[in-house]
């Protein structure tokens, strides 16, 4: 399913400042880019129609407003950004007795996962969803920490309007469930393990409240959780990716055990949490095992949105889009010997302004041409029409194969697909003026 013709056309093995103008003007004409917020402030993951009502993506996932929230501050769109994340703190602080019992009894985030803070809400109103979900998710409790300290260093957010309370009782939490060695759903929202695309993401958060701390003044300083005890945390989270890293889970249950995850990509960015060689190490291992002709699967064996994935759904009665957290079994099993996995669009981007910033830095044409060709990736990964499933020019979540046609999932447009494309033509932008 390639992207509209007169979108193709625009494509260049290397961009001048005319010829990238010339795609975010046609981009722009087609609304590919436009990210509106619900009223709350909030994001939606994805536009929802009459054809894909049923797909829970209306809610409100933290880990997808984190992304989409700061694609808009490195667009230079920042009180956007703060609105979202802002919303985001009081949503958190109306949970403070889900904190709260958790740093009391630590056991109480084993017996029931919907006792731990949830992640997943209504954005309308911030109000909690009753449906059974995976809500055992530390990346993104790592991402909501990661950003909002990354908003208060730069001053976007006032220190008259810290939520120091909350911010603490996140710290407090993330040490009394020891979340360098927890069991969590991660990213994708699946059957828990230790994952280290969970624990780089909490370690991102932790080293950003300790840069906040350590410039913020003796109000932040003071709050319960800084100091010695986040220096430790950090440790521990640092001490467990040595072990772990590059794979994505190494525990002896081969049911658990991960060697290769395109959630690692996000240690990355927008999160900074490896260094170099490992980001090197991470890039290598994706594009040699999870790299498709279209897009990058998230890791070998998934079977979310595998081959007919919704002729099978409809045959069981199921729901798509539901929580297979503790039934993955049921879902594995559709896919079957010769059948592919989906192929996202939110990865493509991410290896695009990873080697958009070894430019930045050392001028080297590999580099720029790695930039380019994963730019290009992303770009032909827009859609073409196919009513109602989409229109033209949006971006997709994925690509997957349904009686033998490519085509979408029903969430199209996927606003964190958009965020990440917005910001790797940034990034193209500012490597055009480099060169």
């Amino acid at each position: 399913m390639p992207p509209p013709e007169s979108l193709r056309e625009l494509l260049q093995e290397s961009y001048a400042p005319d010829t990238l103008a010339a795609v975010v003007h046609r981009l722009r004409e087609e609304r590919t880019l436009a990210i509106t917020p619900l009223a709350s402030g909030l994001f939606s993951a994805a536009v929802t129609t009459d054809y894909s009502a049923g797909t829970n993506y209306h809610a409100v996932w933290v880990r997808d407003n984190v992304h989409v929230a700061w694609a808009h501050h490195v667009n230079g769109q920042t009180p956007t950004a703060v609105a979202a994340v802002k919303e985001l703190a009081k949503v958190f602080a109306a949970q403070a007795a889900r904190f709260d019992a958790i740093i009391a009894d630590p056991s109480v985030k084993d017996t029931d996962v919907m006792l731990r803070p949830h992640v997943r809400f209504n954005g309308d109103d911030g109000s909690l969803l009753p449906q059974q979900w995976s809500h055992a998710q530390n990346d993104a409790l790592g991402a909501f920490l990661w950003i909002y300290a990354g908003l208060a260093v730069a001053r976007a957010i006032p220190d008259v309007e810290w939520d120091i309370e909350t911010i603490g009782r996140f710290v407090n939490y993330l040490g009394a469930i020891r979340y360098w060695e927890d069991e969590d759903s991660g990213h994708w929202e699946e059957a828990r393990k230790v994952s280290a695309s969970s624990i780089g993401v909490v370690v991102a958060g932790l080293r950003s409240l300790r840069d906040w701390a350590a410039t913020a003044g003796e109000r932040l300083r003071a709050a319960a959780g800084f100091g010695d005890s986040l220096n430790t945390l950090i440790a521990n989270g640092e001490a467990a990716l040595l072990r772990i890293l590059p794979a994505e889970c190494v525990q002896p249950d081969l049911r658990k055990a991960r060697q290769y995850d395109a959630a690692l990509l996000f240690l990355i960015y927008p999160f900074n949490a490896v260094n170099d060689a490992m980001a090197d190490a991470i890039v290598q291992r994706t594009r040699e095992h999870l790299t498709g002709p279209i897009g990058i699967r998230r890791y070998p064996g998934d079977s979310f949105y595998c081959t007919d994935y919704e002729r099978k759904m409809a045959a069981l009665g199921d729901d798509p889009t539901r929580d297979y957290s503790d039934d993955i079994a049921s879902r594995n099993a559709l896919l079957g010997p010769g059948d592919h996995e989906a192929e996202w669009c939110l990865f493509d981007p991410i290896i695009s302004i990873w080697h958009a910033r070894r430019y930045l830095q050392s001028g080297r044409a590999a580099d720029l041409a790695g930039q380019t060709e994963h730019l290009n990736r992303a770009l032909r990964q827009i859609t073409d029409a196919n009513p109602p499933r989409c229109q033209a020019y949006q971006c997709a979540e994925l690509y997957y194969q349904e009686g033998g046609r490519t085509q979408t999932s029903k969430s199209v447009p996927l606003l964190w697909s958009q965020a990440n494309v917005w910001t790797a033509l940034e990034y193209m932008r500012m490597s055009i003026d480099r060169t």
